[in-house]
């Protein structure tokens, strides 16, 4: 049915929710993006699913955003730019408010759009040597359409450590900034992902849901204005020089030329 995730689910009612695009370190292309949304809304009404964990296949969880889009995005006008931004933003959207609870096990790196995915996740938990980051600013662009969500994880205070500076951090310091959990050794890998489903398949599904829903409605708000506020946001930066410069420089593989 999918080509670019996978889907497979056990008797009890756990899903594992695969990005499979492993020899494109799961960059999120506009058909990917498209898949998980389809999924979302799929696993939302299937009575059946208690938990759903999300992973990615090979050594990468997720590289951001596919290369081949972004080589798109240079050619496109402001109005296909809108509307590829709202592809992502509809998809974290769906994954934000699931219906059930969704664990992220994130088995190796996480950049940009990566960083969006695990903060839409309910618990997030990493191996101990993966890297994460907001890397869009060293190519002229903005962490926008991810950037309500990865707010509402971390908090400003802790947000503004690292949303604009690009720098690479540690699964460490993500844990310290609430981006994951835990960070944890591969050989315990699949024993910590198993604790954090096991306590919801003694909950009532529907109570699940409405707490869920409840820490939604008393939480930050990430509505249609909040949605529309970052597209444009990213558009504009799109219209500008630097997003041109950064992007031709990361593909002529030379820096940019605000690079010191």
């Amino acid at each position: 049915m999918y080509k670019t995730i996978a889907l497979t689910q056990d008797a009890r009612g756990v899903v594992t929710l695969s990005l499979a695009r492993p020899e494109k370190h799961n960059a999120l292309s506009r058909q990917m993006l498209l898949e998980l949304t389809d999924a979302a809304q799929a696993l939302a009404v299937d009575p059946t699913v208690r938990v759903i964990v999300l992973r990615g296949q090979g050594a990468t969880f997720c590289a951001g955003g596919d290369l081949a889009w972004m080589q798109a995005q240079m050619q496109a006008d402001s109005e296909t730019r809108a509307a590829e931004a709202r592809i992502l933003a509809m998809t974290l959207y769906h994954l934000n408010t699931l219906p059930k609870p969704l664990i992220g096990a994130l088995q190796g790196n996480a950049f940009g759009g990566g960083v969006g995915l695990a903060s839409v996740c309910d618990v997030a938990i990493g191996l101990d040597h993966l890297k994460m980051g907001l890397t869009e600013t060293r190519l002229g662009l903005i962490p926008a359409t991810i950037g309500p969500y990865v707010l509402a994880r971390m908090g400003e205070a802790k947000a503004r450590r690292v949303f604009m500076s690009g720098r690479i951090f540690s699964a460490v310091e993500a844990v310290q900034l609430g981006l994951l959990a835990r960070a944890v050794p591969a050989e315990s890998f699949d024993a910590e992902i198993e604790s954090e489903v096991t306590p919801y398949l003694a909950c009532a599904p529907s109570a699940v849901a409405a707490a869920k829903k409840l820490t939604r409605d008393l939480g930050p708000k990430i509505d249609e204005t909040v949605i529309d506020h970052t597209i444009s946001a990213l558009v504009a930066c799109w219209e500008g020089n630097e997003a041109q410069e950064g992007i031709t420089a990361f593909f002529e593989k030379r820096a940019p030329a605000w690079k010191r």
